[in-house]
């Protein structure tokens, strides 16, 4: 599994929903950033990097290839938000409720991966 070394927090005023944009660092040597950490109706989450399409909708251009790994990067980077700002960020992993899958999102498939299944 991936090694996360560092998480940058920038937090955000005065918009309805987005409360921080995010960047993680992996194993010291590489940067994904506009990580945005999100309030939504059943708490925090944090929603991956995207650009939005020509149609206006949005597709995420860097994500997690498991559940696993996105559980890990949730847990890291709200821990860091909340140590930030002093919010308290319940997630979805928190509470035990399964990650809701987003039909709009590219599969591995798409950009020709195969999926790895978890032993």
């Amino acid at each position: 599994m991936l090694n996360i070394t560092d998480v940058r927090i920038t937090k955000i005023e005065g918009d309805e929903k987005l409360r921080a944009f995010a960047a993680i660092v992996l194993d010291d040597c590489f940067l994904v950033g506009d990580l945005r950490v999100v309030e939504g109706e059943d708490g925090y989450f944090v929603a991956m990097p995207s650009k939005r399409k020509r149609d206006g909708s949005f597709k995420d251009i860097a994500f997690p290839l498991s559940n696993d790994t996105r559980e890990y990067i949730e847990q890291k980077v709200l821990v860091a938000f909340e140590s930030t700002t002093g919010n308290r960020a319940i997630s979805r992993i928190e509470t035990g409720e399964a990650p809701t899958v987003r039909p709009d999102l590219l599969g591995v498939e798409e950009f020709g991966f195969s999926p790895k299944s978890n032993p």
